[in-house]
């Protein structure tokens, strides 16, 4: 509640503020054009000032909050916060023309100090709101020392999902840098992906469920900065079992951040995902309406303005919409089209696609790892955007385009292309934003990365693509079995509705309790 007061405060100075600026320009141009030029007859200036001074004082913050100045403001930076300054300026002036003239609410005002009026509030309201911005630079040039830059590196960074696809790209990426890592995971694909660190003097793993508040406190003791990649990840296993994905995917999410909120951790790397947009014609970016075609993207999005609520100068939340992921890492998926494709070309001489003409943003594994740290290691000023796009635009193809091309690079597969069972999403997204300020550029291409896959199935390190465990939804939907009863002793207690439970009941009668179990963190 007293967070709320402050924020409305805060909003209502920067009204204040902007009237104070649209008076004060139209006073001063006032001024200047009675001194240089002066009426044909004499005018009170309050009389001149009055009617002009009413419309601006209205209509200006009208106009400022319907462009999102006292909501969306502190997350508009650079160039785009300058056009949406200079828009705003000229609709409120061009509304106040049309007052004035039109409506003839004082026609003999000077139209030339309407259009002196524009051009210095502009500039005033431009130097009001990127003066900290300017300030910053001018900080951070004087504070970038090589010793700054040392504490910066060992900094302490909580992972949750560490060993996950993603994460286990992470880790190395942390460590060879010089971070202190601290993983939270529930090992439900055991500790293999990672298992090349696992006595690395900079790692220290907590093994738990992020769903548990007591557990995420526990983990964010003396920690600086949070990257969140855990959950129920892409549309087949968030479709299992909807109440688990909300549980996991939103409301853990929101007790993180807030966690992280109350502990004082100002950076918070949140993995989202380009399934946002749905389905669309356009090339999007991150100012482009969402279309959600699934509960995994709904819980994403809900996820995103959770953070994004919770965002003030102290906590910092950077929400990282991913592409459609492909290439190896720790753990390594074969529910991915890319991945999938490529090993059904190799190992059975079939490519089969569903809907050619659908288009994905396509990145491999290790540069979603990049931009991760790329996020985590840049200054307060580069991620007050909060939202970036991960790719690049060279890899935004159309499945049919990816089918072709294994099949090129895997002679005698044969392309088989089928409209049924398609999947209603279709994107095609643009990735200006994290390229220009978090300087971010992808390592891989589409076609190393296949040859990334095709090279590990013939050097035998992949002998079965379709083991249950290269699959987040088989490994949800997987028998119980007392292999995996340690992992999920822990978890919450729900179990789900498909497994069997009878086999459920010996199995927890031979461990000594009949405690209800649930699945649900696959990172």
């Amino acid at each position: 509640m007293l967070h709320g007061s402050r924020v409305r405060l805060d909003a209502l100075v920067r009204v204040v503020a902007d009237v104070i600026i649209l008076n004060i320009s139209l006073i001063a141009c006032l001024l200047i054009w009675l001194v240089l030029i002066g009426p044909t007859r004499p005018t009170p200036l309050m009389s001149l000032w009055l009617p002009p001074a009413a419309v601006l004082s209205v209509l200006g913050p009208v106009v400022f909050y319907l462009r999102g100045f006292y909501t969306k403001g502190r997350s508009y930076t650079g160039k785009y916060k300058a056009v949406i300054i200079i828009q705003a300026a000229s609709l409120v002036f061009g509304g106040l023309a049309v007052c004035l003239f039109v409506f003839r609410l004082q026609p003999l005002f000077p139209r030339s100090v309407v259009l002196m009026t524009w051009i210095s509030s502009s500039a005033l309201l431009l130097v009001a709101r990127l003066w900290a911005k300017l300030w910053k630079l001018v900080v951070l040039r004087e504070t970038t020392s090589p010793e700054a830059f040392r504490r910066t590196k060992e900094s302490s960074v909580l992972v949750i999902g560490g060993a996950g696809y993603i994460g286990s790209a992470v880790l190395p990426q942390l460590l060879k840098r010089g971070y202190r890592v601290r993983l939270l995971d529930c090992f439900l694909f055991g500790k293999d992906p990672i298992l090349p660190f696992l006595n690395h003097p900079n790692l220290e793993i907590h093994r738990g469920d992020f769903r548990n508040v007591d557990t995420v406190v526990a983990a964010m003791k003396d920690i600086d900065s949070v990257i969140h990649l855990g959950g129920l990840v892409g549309d087949p296993a968030c479709a299992v079992d909807e109440e688990l994905t909300i549980q996991i995917n939103l409301i853990a999410t929101r007790m993180i951040a807030q966690v992280a909120k109350g502990n004082g951790i100002s950076r918070f790397i949140f993995a989202s995902s380009c399934s946002v947009y749905g389905a669309s014609d356009q090339i999007l970016n991150e100012r482009s309406a969402l279309n959600p075609v699934s509960l995994y993207a709904r819980s994403k999005i809900a996820s995103e303005n959770v953070l994004l609520s919770l965002q003030d100068s102290n906590f910092e939340p950077v929400i990282l919409r991913f592409g459609t992921i492909y290439g190896l890492s720790g753990r390594t998926r074969f529910d991915l089209v890319v991945n999938l494709l490529a090993a059904k070309a190799v190992m059975e001489g079939v490519i089969t696609v569903r809907g050619q003409d659908q288009w994905r943003p396509f990145l491999h594994v290790q540069d979603a790892a990049m931009a991760v740290v790329a996020a985590l290691s840049a200054g307060p000023d580069s991620v007050a955007d909060a939202i970036f796009n991960v790719g690049s635009d060279e890899q935004n193809r159309t499945l049919g385009q990816v089918g072709t091309l294994i099949r090129s690079m895997v002679p005698g597969s044969v392309l088989s292309c089928s409209e049924d069972d398609v999947d209603r999403r279709n994107y095609r997204v643009e990735f200006q934003r994290i390229r220009e300020v978090l300087r971010f550029q992808p390592a891989w291409t589409l076609e190393g990365g296949i040859q990334q896959v095709l090279d590990a199935i013939l050097a035998g390190k992949i002998t079965n693509y379709q083991d249950p465990k290269y699959s987040n939804v088989k490994v949800l939907t997987a028998p119980v079995t007392r292999e995996t009863l340690p992992v999920l002793e822990d978890w919450v207690p729900r179990f789900m509705d498909h497994l069997a439970q009878p086999q459920l009941k010996l199995e927890l009668q031979a461990q000594g309790t009949d405690r209800p179990l649930s699945r649900g963190h696959v990172a």
